[in-house]
């Protein structure tokens, strides 16, 4: 059967200048080379299940991660539990174990638009620095397809309510060669820590999901507006952060769930807490709370613009990553691949680097290139 031609539906430029910046936000990503915790252990009287760790894929596994928590929380018919963490990791974990039967509180520092989930990009990344494809048990890769379709699945059923929490926009990879790569190659480099000398090759697990995620298509110069010769598209996953998180909370509150402030330093403090089980969810708070040292930040930064609701789609150039969300334009700098920020818990804002993005990905709207 023939493919029809494809046709692309009429776009709105990105309105890109250095001097619309509203705000610019560094977020730390928690990987780990073996792949996410997701495992109980013993910590004095309390059954404590891990799930953190998951690099920058928190949102997009959050439901199929949290799903295996619920399952190691629920052993043995405890049906009173702990969540520490209200960021994505935390929120599906606690309405998963409250849906099926548990009396749940999240005990966490920060509510979710503080945390660094609500710093994140929001774009569907499920193996976005998930692993180090050498150092994961042969198990993962199986186990990380289990989550993701999970999470693929449940994502969609946020598809077209109110305030989009979640939504199918068109994302397209631009090249100034004739082929653009659907996300920039990772080289192999070594990890810049002299006194540890290993070598990280980030796992791409993506080609697993291809009976049910949409696949890119190339395009023709006469089938986009932009002056490159290179594209690529396909409709691509994206999370309204700010409305699903508001979501998440509203409807753990609504089902009877509660939060508490509260602030942990070290795991005897989890002797304090009534309940029996405890999950934890505090992402790259892991390293220090449980001194985790299996943990390696990796920095990333956007700066965002106004929000433009004419613009329905995103886009990857030159290193620069653009996203419209309800709550603004991000612009994110991603050249050196998904080894940018590996290493780096400073979460200080380098604005140059942000004015350097908009500039990079400003000549793609210049009224001489970009066809409305």
């Amino acid at each position: 059967m023939l493919r029809p031609r494809f046709v692309t539906p009429p776009l709105a430029p990105f309105r890109l200048d250095a001097s619309l910046i509203t705000r610019i936000t560094v977020c730390t990503r928690p990987f780990r080379a073996r792949g996410p915790r997701i495992e109980a252990e013993t910590v004095g009287d309390k059954r404590v299940v891990h799930n953190y760790g998951h690099g920058g894929s928190g949102w997009s596994l959050s439901w199929g991660s949290a799903g295996i928590a619920r399952d190691l929380a629920l052993e043995g018919g405890t049906r009173e539990v702990a969540v520490i963490g209200c960021g994505a990791l935390g929120l599906t974990s606690a309405t998963l174990l409250q849906r099926a039967g548990a009396k749940v509180t999240i005990y966490a520092a920060e509510r979710l638009a503080l945390t660094r989930s609500a710093r994140a990009t929001g774009l569907w990344t499920p193996d976005s620095r998930i692993a180090d494809a050498d150092r994961v048990d042969p198990t993962f890769p199986a186990l990380w397809e289990r989550m993701a379709r999970d999470a693929w699945a449940m994502h969609q059923t946020y598809v077209g309510l109110p305030g989009e929490p979640v939504a199918f926009l068109d994302r397209y990879a631009l090249s100034n060669s004739a082929a653009a790569p659907p996300r920039p190659a990772v080289p192999r480099v070594p990890v810049p820590d002299p006194a540890a000398p290993v070598r990280v090759r980030f796992a791409e697990y993506a080609g697993r999901l291809n009976d049910v995620v949409p696949l890119s298509r190339t395009l023709e110069a006469r089938q986009h507006p932009f002056p490159v010769p290179g594209a690529r598209v396909a409709p691509n996953m994206q999370f309204n952060i700010a409305e699903l998180g508001h979501r998440l909370m509203a409807d753990f509150i609504a089902e009877g769930g509660r939060i508490e402030q509260r602030t942990f330093r070290s795991p005897g403090e989890l002797a304090t807490l009534a309940e029996p089980v405890v999950v934890n969810c505090t992402g790259y708070g892991a390293r220090a709370l449980f001194g985790d040292d299996s943990l390696v930040p990796v920095r990333g930064q956007m700066a965002w613009l106004p929000p433009q609701p004419e613009v329905r789609y995103s886009v990857y150039y030159d290193g620069v990553g653009l996203i419209s969300r309800p709550d603004g334009v991000g612009v994110q700098a991603l050249r050196g691949g998904d080894m940018a920020g590996y290493g780096d818990a400073k979460e200080n804002i380098d604005r140059a680097e942000a004015e350097a993005a908009i500039d990079r990905a400003a000549v793609l709207f210049e009224a001489t290139g970009f066809k409305v």
